[in-house]
């Protein structure tokens, strides 16, 4: 095998599909007044989606924006980040989104990492950033900033201004890195097109409606907007930045929503609470993880209208890369990540390179168009990924194990490298290992998933203090937290003398669950009053221990986000009260929480206040 060669034409379909602000522009000229976009109370047809983004583009322009740049996206998702990303295409320019969530540390590696020459979004966010360069607020309203309703609609098939070709970069999403520095894929503009234009693995018309509710950074955010947009169907924001169940629930009742994706953990933990969400829902499409068949088969046995896809794919093929229908009868066993589609082709391929006999298990090499150009300012990591093959072309090297069926089916058999995926992200244990060996009080460290119940993955770190004060762990986890975004800080943090080894040396990641010490060592001080017993309840069947005291702490117990989801729900219908993830995680304790329980109860039943009038008519 060679160096990866440029992109070869021939990759691409005969009558490639087109681009999609000209698709979306299409869609405004045949239905000018058809929804497009909902966020809360603001809505925007086509026409006005389409007016905005051309006027904005024209602005980006005048601001010094060419084709070819690299301009960052920094604001809440909303109808302003769906009309930015189009604004930034019609100029001709490369989106790279960044999620305010993250540390300032990672959104500065990633600037830079990126070389975007300009950063644009919300005038609060920007005001408050350090380090990002140049800056453009956005105006507040997509329709009133630049006159919009003044500006002709383009006419079909009109390409934009700038060079928006087939291999032209659309966004640049990052990923975990290895080596400790988040890696930037340069995703296509013939890529996206592909993998939403008439899409034949999910239904999408135009009367769907498809919930974005997914951060811009992850690649699942492209399948949410740009395959409603592509196919004249709504977008409908989840406005609440960090939904529990209940929102979720509440925001598909609200807006009739049709279409849904959902990472193969949220999936699981709605199917498992047989969620209301799936009675409004006709499709899922699911991915990020290998899904379970009990919870697959509970929800189209509840709910047998449902088409239920199980889609497969790195962020370098394009959201996804593989998709599968799944049937009941598919239930009977591991559920399969199905056929390529839509421009991209899948090979098994052994140890040396050469295809793999049907049923064998071999890795799973991916081409086709749908490939990303590789990673930004990274030649050296895109040659040892994007590689040459003799006979098939150009290939991505998934470092995933598959099998294929006679008819073309795959099946997913688990990662041939150390990298693991946990919630729906990918993540490269290397790059925590890496931040955590740089502590001044660490000698060495290992991280690996710890499954301590079905459904249940924590991502699990194992520390080898160095002489001296020993750290403590939710010091560890505080400095790893001001680097990195929330999805790579460790669940759990283990100090052990000593990191086990294979026979060749190498961490046996296997052996470390061993070294975790699952029941907390409790110390049981005052008794806990009626409502922190309550809580405490709660919380031991979430966290799977027994919690016996009221200044635990929710992270300190191998809390995580997909948890305190279940715990808001558990507090929902028990305790009839409704906690905020942001409350939640403001007062991460049972006595915090017991507190904010007993303040919503007393806000709910005034009567019940002490400090409530009396009734004067004695009833």
């Amino acid at each position: 095998m060679a160096t990866p060669s440029p992109r070869n034409p021939a990759d691409r379909k005969e009558a490639p599909v087109t681009a999609l602000p000209a698709q979306v522009a299409r869609h405004a000229e045949r239905t000018p007044h058809a929804l497009a976009v909902v966020d809360g109370d603001t809505t925007l047809t086509y026409r006005q989606l389409v007016t905005s983004a051309r006027c904005l583009a024209a602005h980006l322009h005048g601001h010094g924006v060419r084709p070819g740049d690299r301009v960052a996206l920094l604001m809440p998702r909303s109808a302003r980040t769906v009309v930015a990303q189009l604004a930034l295409w019609w100029v001709g320019a490369a989106c790279v989104p960044l999620d305010p969530a993250h540390p300032r540390p990672r959104i500065e590696a990633m600037l830079a990492d990126s070389r975007t020459t300009l950063t644009v979004g919300d005038g609060k966010l920007l005001a408050s950033a350090t380090g990002t360069g140049a800056t453009l607020a956005l105006p507040e309203d997509p329709l009133s900033g630049f006159g919009a309703d003044e500006v002709p609609v383009p006419a079909a098939g009109e390409m934009p201004a700038g060079d928006t070709g087939q291999d032209a970069t659309a966004l640049v999403l990052f990923t975990s890195g290895s080596t400790g520095v988040p890696k930037g894929v340069a995703v296509t503009h013939g890529g996206i097109a592909e993998l939403v234009t008439d899409p034949r693995y999910v239904t999408v018309t135009e009367r769907d409606r498809v919930l974005f509710h997914s951060p811009t950074t992850f690649d699942a955010s492209t399948f949410e907007v740009w395959t409603a947009l592509a196919n004249g169907a709504s977008v409908v924001v989840c406005t609440t930045e960090r939904p529990s169940f209940e929102d979720l629930a509440q925001h598909v009742e609200r807006y009739g929503v049709t279409v849904a994706f959902f990472t193969t953990a949220l999936f699981h933990q709605l199917a498992a609470r047989r969620s209301r969400l799936f009675s409004v829902l006709r499709t899922v499409v699911v991915g990020g993880e290998a899904m379970a068949a009990q919870q697959a088969r509970a929800v189209l046995r509840a709910f047998p209208w449902l088409e239920l896809v199980n889609g497969y794919g790195p962020t370098e093929t394009t959201t996804f890369a593989t998709t599968h229908r799944v049937t009941d009868a598919d239930c009977d066993g591991p559920v399969p990540i199905g056929r390529p589609f839509a421009g991209a082709t899948a090979h098994v391929l052994d140890e040396a390179g050469r295809p793999a006999p049907d049923g064998e298990r071999g890795e799973l090499w991916i081409g086709g168009s749908r490939l990303a150009n590789g990673y930004v300012g990274r030649p050296e990591l895109t040659a040892e990924r994007f590689v040459e093959h003799a006979s098939l072309g150009r290939l991505y090297r998934t470092g995933d194990l598959v099998s294929r069926r006679r008819d073309g089916v795959l099946d997913f058999h688990g990662r041939a490298d150390d990298q693991v995926k946990v919630r729906g992200f990918r993540i490269e244990p290397g790059e925590i290992e890496h931040l955590l060996r740089e502590q001044p009080d660490v000698d060495d460290a290992a991280v690996t998933v710890r499954r301590p119940a079905e459904g249940d993955a924590r991502l699990a770190a194992f520390v080898v203090a160095a002489p001296g004060p020993v750290p403590r762990a939710e010091t560890l986890r505080t400095r790893l937290a001001a680097h990195l975004p929330a999805h790579l800080v460790p669940d759990e943090l283990t100090l052990v003398e000593r990191l086990p080894l294979t026979v060749s040396g190498k961490v046996d990641r296997r052996a470390l669950a061993a070294l975790h010490d699952v029941a907390v060592t409790e110390e049981r001080t005052e008794p806990l009053t009626p409502l922190q017993q309550a809580v405490a309840d709660i919380w031991s069947h979430a966290l799977g221990c027994e919690v016996a005291r009221a200044d635990a702490d929710f992270i300190a117990y191998g809390g995580h986000s997909l948890l305190a989801l279940i715990v808001t729900d558990d507090l929902r219908e028990e305790l009839g009260v409704t906690l905020s993830l942001p409350d939640f995680f403001a007062a991460p304790t049972v006595a915090g929480h017991a507190a904010l329980v007993e303040r919503a109860l007393l806000a709910n039943h005034s009567d019940l206040h002490p400090d409530a009038p009396e009734d004067p008519d004695g009833h």
